[in-house]
């Protein structure tokens, strides 16, 4: 991942170590300047140190600078390219995924947890890299002062590193409980804003307080536990460092006694020694920090390594399809969901010729909707084969197969964005006058132009600026301007209520002419228009056929049919 910006990061580096230089002869000139000036009381002696003293200055911030800043740029280039990582990745994942984790903690994860990784990568590598750089310079030039005080000071560095390892341990468990809090509260929020209606209709306001507040309490238990730790790190970090300059300032104090020192030697071994140790507690402090940073990285690999079990057939094995017919075949097919006990499908065999309506109907549950997660390719079955123009939709690049089938899904998927852009998104690089034509076929056009700003219009799936069947014509526009031979509608009318349904089945009629469609429904009014029918118990077809061939035998479907009152729509119906 860093691997685009080693160049960089080796240019930072490069400033680190000569700031670290200029610092070390800043410190060097100072103990000359002690000596030379301020002991005499000579001006003269004390223009040339100064002077260089300056210069060394100005040079060390110049550096300093450029690699502070482009630390910064790079470390963000990487929390970019990490965050697409993750969410390209998560966008090739299978439903069951999304069913196993909450939206509000892979939120959490591609926000908090990344910018924690960073910490970890960019950030931690540059401040450890200045850190270790800086304390070899500082002892080297302490050691070249007085080795004898410089191992003093070293016999406690040991300390350092035995305090920080005994913190590291609890620290990190700390911060994988603060940061699956962080999950657990951002989920909290994201459902219960998301179930709004939920919530006041039910008079749940106070049970949701109780939800964030007990999530929040592990939260904080987490965060003030951490930051305990990490302050009494400090403190023990604070004494161990005022005794090793009371022992250097003692001996010193005994070696200047005795002439075996000056006192710009000893002001300068103490301000090596000032300078020494806040890398050296840096290195430390980063060992707890990555501690904590791992925490995150474990969120975020446990995405990456989730595989992606839906790929595209190797390059040599790939099928190429010239213009799709649309046939649709379905033989033998099985399938079990992860981690269900039962099957989904079970020897489904069934066709639909270019250009046919096949409604496929039954109980909840009975695998309906398995049908269409398969020829979109959101899972593989376990056997059996899918096939479009006789060719396995396995055996077809990923992306092609998804430009020729059209999914209209249960839920009405809506953009927050303007009523162009979410009929838009259907096709890349459709025209403005394309887009009208699909919003006219869907019999969306005229609401659509009522809106303030017309088409550019922002809408939200959660306001109530547009009704549940104005919103479905504009998922239909999307489909319409798409234009893909295969079209599977699941349950497209389910969420609607009848004079709704009505209103919507019209541009129905007109998306599914010339197209082979799929549709899934408990809704039989469309029944009578189809060329066949599937009915489906338990993930098995119990019985097929046409509309009035299964009437006649006054089975299950004839039932169901009867049951529903249902009759065929009037072409005329109400389409405003």
């Amino acid at each position: 991942m860093t691997r685009g910006d080693r160049r960089w990061l080796a240019v930072i580096c490069v400033s680190v170590i000569l700031a670290a230089l200029a610092e070390t002869a800043a410190i060097l000139l100072f103990g000359d300047l002690t000596d030379n000036a301020l002991r005499r009381g000579s001006l003269d002696a004390f223009w040339g140190p100064a002077l260089e003293w300056l210069g060394l200055a100005v040079f060390a911030a110049g550096v300093a600078y450029t690699g502070n800043s482009l630390a910064a740029w790079t470390a963000e280039r990487f929390v970019m390219r990490l965050r697409a990582r993750v969410f390209g990745h998560v966008q090739d994942l299978p439903p069951d995924f999304f069913a196993r984790h909450s939206r509000g903690d892979l939120v959490e994860r591609l926000t908090g947890d990344v910018e924690a990784m960073e910490q970890m990568v960019v950030s931690g590598a540059v401040s450890a890299v200045s850190s270790l750089i800086s304390a070899l310079f500082f002892s080297a030039a302490a050691f070249w002062l007085r080795w004898d005080l410089a191992l003093v000071v070293f016999a406690l560095v040991p300390v350092v590193w035995l305090v920080s390892k005994a913190f590291a341990r609890r620290i990190g468990t700390v911060a994988r409980r603060e940061r699956a809090a962080d999950g657990a509260i951002t989920s909290v929020v994201e459902e219960s804003l998301a179930n709004i209606v939920l919530t006041q209709a039910y008079n749940r306001k106070d049970a949701e307080k109780r939800r964030l507040r007990r999530e929040a309490r592990g939260w904080m238990r987490a965060s003030v536990t951490g930051a305990r730790l990490g302050e009494l790190y400090t403190q023990l970090i604070e004494v161990t460092e005022t005794v090793c300059v009371l022992v250097v300032i003692g001996i010193g104090a005994w070696e200047i006694s005795q002439e075996r020192m000056t006192i710009g030697h000893l002001l300068a071994f103490s301000a090596f020694l000032g300078y020494l140790y806040p890398p050296v507690r840096n290195l430390g402090q980063l060992a707890l920090a990555l501690t904590a940073a791992t925490a995150a990285a474990e969120r975020l690999t446990e995405i990456l390594d989730t595989p992606v079990t839906v790929t595209d057939p190797p390059p040599g094995r790939a099928v190429r399809l010239g213009r799709v017919r649309g046939a649709v075949e379905f033989e033998n097919v099985g399938f079990r969901y992860p981690g269900a006990q039962e099957d989904a499908l079970t020897q489904l065999t069934f066709a639909a010729r270019p250009g046919e309506l096949v409604l496929i109907t039954g109980a909840s549950g009975a695998g309906k909707s398995t049908v269409a997660a398969l020829l979109s390719r959101f899972y593989d079955p376990a056997e059996g084969s899918v096939r479009l123009d006789g060719a396995p939709v396995n055996a077809l690049p990923l992306a092609f197969l998804r430009e020729q089938v059209t999914l209209l899904p249960q839920e009405t998927m809506i953009l927050r964005d303007t009523v162009r852009r979410n009929i838009s998104c259907g096709r890349i690089g459709a025209t403005d006058a394309e887009v009208v034509r699909a919003a006219e076929t869907a019999d969306a056009h005229l609401f659509v132009t009522a809106l303030p700003d017309g088409y550019d219009t922002s809408i939200d799936p959660g306001a109530a600026r547009l009704s549940g069947g104005q919103l479905q014509r504009i998922a239909i526009a999307r489909a319409v301007l798409r234009d893909a031979p295969v079209l599977v509608l699941d349950e497209p009318t389910a969420r609607l209520d009848a004079l709704t349904a009505r209103r919507v089945i019209q541009p129905l009629r007109r998306l599914m002419a010339g197209r082979t469609t799929i549709m899934i429904t408990h809704d039989l009014h469309l029944a009578p228009d189809a060329d066949r029918i599937v009915v489906l118990d338990r993930g098995r077809c119990v019985e097929a056929g046409t509309h009035e061939d299964l009437l006649a035998r006054g089975t299950a479907y004839a039932r169901l049919y009867t049951s529903q009152g249902t009759g065929p729509f009037d072409h005329r119906a109400d389409t405003r």
